[in-house]
């Protein structure tokens, strides 16, 4: 442990050779026991990224953008193709004897949805990793392990290598996790908004269109094109961040400087520490027991919160919709429309569509509802008043989820059908953008681990639920199977409400949102 300081000195500045800006307990002496604090120069350091000139963040922005447009590009590119890979890695596909049709829709759904369970590991990990060795070789690894991933599924031989390769890219998906804190380390808090909301619409982006460009290259050359074409646009987003990317974390930057710094003081006796370091020795140890930590923290404030429980298990489910519709809608289209892959590609579309009609409201509506719920309660405001718009969409996706169902049943027009599909998109995010706002309000300065137990949570279901479609399909047709569907989101769509009435009184029985 450094020696304490004392508090009636100030903090003597000193520049070293190299021009860095460090911090100098005591008086300033060259003694050799001198202990040096070494920070970013307030005055401007060109090592920190929140004083790098603006058009190099917003090119990193974009890189980001890029690889979250590329990773659900790639998820989303074998949806409609999904069965075809099945049929074809499948030896005793041909003989119905062996394998039943229902048998080759699980795995098919399985195909798909196995992607998150991947991604249930990637922010227990992903995240502690960045904070104990930086931001730059955690994301070249990701994206490394991610391009790799690809090549094993573009090669694969059978259904469960498959399966394999698409976990491996699930959990090699670091964007999601490390996007949100590579902006904030650039960007001062009233700049991040813009930067934010791109990198939550590249995603939408790739979701639109994904399977329209997967549908039409498998139709002409075949599913296993459709792999390398994304194998080769992760390649390329791996080579840029190789090349152009630069350390954001300040911890990390910091301790390079350090490094460097006790280079150059070698046998001077000096000593050198970033403001983040609490001892000199033991460091490594004391680091990977704070991985260790970070790992189970999710887990702990999770179960240490009843609320954070249910509103898990709310956002859960009404996510697995995504996957409950991306896994039917191509079978639909082609086996009761009739309709051309490259046309089943281009109708995904409508979802996207949805989703961005939500993103719009709440954009718009979120912070005024807030504003207005706490003008009612006399100025005092609470994170339940973030609630009302997932009332609102818990009580519409059930409706159109059914609607979906019969559609299809009946064989309704095809206008009503991607109507369903886009209703479906404006309810489920109207249902889950607010909850994410909600946690974070409620839980503060443990809103990261709260918020990874809820992706968590929701990996998990999203990998396992979907697989009871099949199932449900075959025994009660499209219209009762996404009725029953629909009625188990029902019986959870009152959360939200009675979060709102009994949320604040309930959160005080948890030591982790008792005080937002």
């Amino acid at each position: 442990m450094a020696p304490a300081q004392d508090e009636t000195q100030p903090l003597l500045r000193s520049i070293t050779n190299e021009g860095h800006q460090v911090y100098t307990s005591g008086d300033g002496a060259a003694a050799a026991d001198e202990v040096t604090i070494v920070d970013f120069d307030p005055r401007g350091d060109p090592e920190n990224p929140i004083d790098w000139p603006a058009p190099f963040k917003w090119a990193i922005v974009g890189m980001l953008a890029f690889m979250a447009f590329t990773v659900t590009m790639t998820c989303i590119s074998i949806v409609p193709v999904a069965s075809t890979i099945v049929r074809d890695l499948s030896p005793n596909s041909p003989s119905p004897e062996t394998t039943s049709p229902g048998e080759l829709k699980s795995a098919t759904i399985l195909l798909v949805t196995i992607w998150e369970l991947g991604e249930a590991a990637g922010p227990l990990l992903i995240a502690p990793l960045s904070e104990l060795v930086g931001r730059y070789p955690v994301m070249n690894c990701a994206n490394l392990l991610f391009v790799l991933a690809g090549v094993l599924a573009a090669t694969s031989g059978s259904v469960p290598q498959f399966v394999a390769a698409r976990m491996l890219n699930g959990l090699a998906v670091a964007g999601n996790v490390l996007n949100p804190a590579i902006v904030g380390d650039m960007f001062v808090r009233e700049e991040r908004g813009a930067a934010l909301s791109l990198l939550f619409l590249a995603p939408l982006v790739g979701g639109a269109f994904g399977p329209m460009i997967g549908s039409a290259v498998a139709e002409r050359w075949g599913w296993r094109v459709v792999v390398w074409v994304m194998v080769g646009l992760a390649g390329t987003c791996e080579t840029v961040f190789a090349v152009c990317f630069r350390e954001t974390y300040k911890v990390a930057i910091l301790r390079g400087r350090v490094k460097r710094m006790r280079g150059h003081a070698a046998g001077s006796g000096k000593t050198f520490k970033t403001v983040f370091d609490e001892v000199t020795e033991g460091e490594q140890t004391a680091g990977w027991k704070k991985l260790r930590d970070a790992v189970l923290r999710p887990a702990v404030v999770l179960m240490g919160s009843g609320v954070l429980v249910t509103m898990s298990l709310f956002s859960s489910v009404v996510f697995t919709f995504f996957y409950v519709y991306s896994t039917t809608f191509s079978d639909i289209l082609l086996d009761l429309y009739q309709l051309s892959p490259v046309a089943v590609g281009s109708c995904f579309a409508t979802f996207s569509v949805g989703s961005t009609i939500s993103v719009i409201i709440c954009n718009r509506a979120l912070d005024r509802i807030y504003v207005r719920m706490r003008f009612l309660h006399k100025g005092v405001g609470k994170p339940e008043f973030r609630l009302p718009l997932a009332i609102l969409g818990a009580f519409a996706l059930p409706l159109t989820v059914a609607a979906y169902g019969w559609a299809a049943e009946l064989r309704l027009p095809l206008l009503f059908l991607l109507f369903t599909v886009c209703a479906m998109g404006t309810a489920l995010m109207l249902a889950m953008i607010p909850v994410m706002a909600y946690v974070v309000d409620a839980f503060g300065l443990f809103s990261a681990s709260a918020m990874t137990g809820i992706i968590v949570t929701r990996c998990l279901m999203s990998t396992f639920l979907p697989l009871t479609t099949a199932p449900l399909v075959d025994k009660l047709g499209y219209g009762w199977g996404f009725t029953t569907l629909a009625g188990f989101m029902l019986l959870l769509a009152p959360i939200p409400m009675v979060m709102l009435r009994y949320g604040a009184y309930w959160r005080k029985s948890s030591k982790y949102s008792r005080d937002a």
